[in-house]
């Protein structure tokens, strides 16, 4: 049988999605691409915004119509906090929430057996770390591994803790398992992705997300770590001299800011203010001068007005980031954001989102401009019509003439110019110290 599959959302959506799309191989069944008429389609949900909601609904929708006797499988975010909505899409099959993924073949399985309507949706507070892992990441040079989930943090604007359930942490042993494992199989980057990636062993006490950075760096064969995305709360004292000390950390992270005003952070129940941001920035920058920083932004929170966002604005080129990912404020039902007064129009909203990223992009031109004529490593990743593609430590796009025997390898190159995004550049025999 053939089963495709179509993930929404976040970097832990598409850990899992591997996960499963390899346990299926394993049964014997087919792998295709998600347009293609399939017996099986999976549609792995996410709901972080009303967007996401839509989104997941549509592609639900495109499955069903593409094949209507097929055995459809909604999973993930939105079917957690919006099953009974799931349930009313007529031509749905099963319907699981963010626990018992792991078990979709076997619930397929039942399903073909039963042709009955499957419901696993679970409370997800108190529960354990549902234990995935990969030895595998189809068609990527870099593998992700998941080694965290959920969140405690009850952003005011944020759905996450009802649909990922309270922190929970994934064995240290079967991470390092599983990471030697993949760089066995070749991969020389793992990118460590969680709800909150951070936060990693706040559930175990004794052991922290340090400790596993450090013993990641002593495993033979493992090129580059890059984490998905790192709160400023969690740099503390002890990360940092980690990072100081690391010759595996990529010179990129990814520290969400949501606002550049302290009245908006309040009342998103961050626990920052903008000096400590610029602080903890100042500290990283201090380590590693030229490493890049990207982040989060919302734009038309509740209540914020056009100085405040006027003052983000400025404060975000303050910090002069490698990059902005630009959200408008989404009302998530069970939040405390979606009963505030002073909703913000849609409009400004869209024109907020435009003015950040034309932002973006000078910031982006500033920041990756700086290296040309300088030497670094690539690893690269595809190749098309003799050109090699790839990415820096510091996340940026690479092109040069190469070969197919130049893939997944880390190589010397020089950076000639830097155009829309992507740097034009050649190899060279070695880099200079």
């Amino acid at each position: 049988m053939k089963v495709g599959f179509y993930t929404l959302g976040c970097k832990v959506n598409s850990y899992e999605s591997e996960v499963l799309i390899n346990l299926f191989k394993l049964k014997g069944y087919k792998v295709v691409p998600f347009n293609e008429i399939a017996d099986i389609y999976v549609i792995n949900t996410c709901s972080v915004t009303n967007s996401a909601d839509s989104k997941s609904r549509k592609e639900i929708r495109n499955a069903i119509r593409r094949n209507k006797d097929a055995i459809i499988v909604v999973m993930g975010c939105y079917s957690q906090v919006k099953s009974e909505d799931v349930k009313k899409i007529d031509g749905v099959s099963i319907i699981i929430g963010n626990k018992y993924k792991n078990e979709t073949v076997k619930l397929v399985e039942e399903y073909i057996k039963n042709r009955k309507q499957i419901v696993k949706i679970d409370d997800l507070n108190n529960i354990c770390f549902e234990n995935m892992t990969l030895t595998k990441f189809e068609n990527h040079t870099r593998a992700f591994v998941k080694i965290q989930d959920g969140c405690n943090n009850f952003c005011s604007y944020c759905i996450i803790p009802y649909t990922r359930g309270s922190i929970r942490s994934k064995d240290k042993d079967i991470i390092i398992s599983e990471v030697k494992s993949l760089v066995n199989n070749g991969y020389k980057e793992i990118v460590l992705t969680g709800i909150h990636t951070g936060h990693y062993g706040a559930d175990i006490k004794e052991y922290d997300f340090s400790d596993l950075l450090l013993e990641l760096e002593s495993i033979n064969g493992l090129e580059r770590i890059r984490i998905s995305s790192i709160e400023i709360t969690e740099l503390n004292d002890k990360f940092l001299n980690v990072l100081k000390n690391s010759k595996k950390i990529v010179n990129h992270m990814h520290i969400p800011l949501q606002s550049g005003c302290d009245k908006i952070l309040k009342l998103m129940n961050r626990k920052y203010d903008m000096n400590y941001y610029f602080d903890k920035i100042q500290k990283i920058r201090n380590i590693r001068k030229d490493i890049a920083i990207t982040t989060d932004v919302i734009v038309g929170f509740p209540n914020e007005t056009e100085e405040d966002f006027r003052k983000t604005k400025e404060n975000i080129k303050k910090l002069e980031f490698a990059e902005l990912h630009v959200f408008p404020y989404s009302k998530r039902d069970k939040t405390k954001a979606a009963i505030m007064d002073n909703q913000i129009d849609g409009n400004i909203k869209k024109q907020r989102v435009k003015e950040l990223l034309l932002l973006s992009n000078e910031l982006k031109d500033k920041y990756y401009n700086k290296f040309i004529g300088k030497k670094m490593n690539v690893l690269t990743e595809n190749i098309h019509n003799g050109i090699v593609m790839g990415h820096l430590s510091n996340y940026g796009k690479v092109m040069f003439k190469g070969s197919k025997d130049d893939l997944n390898k880390i190589i010397p190159i020089y950076l000639i110019s830097y155009k829309d995004g992507i740097y034009n550049s050649k190899k060279v025999e070695k880099i200079l110290v």
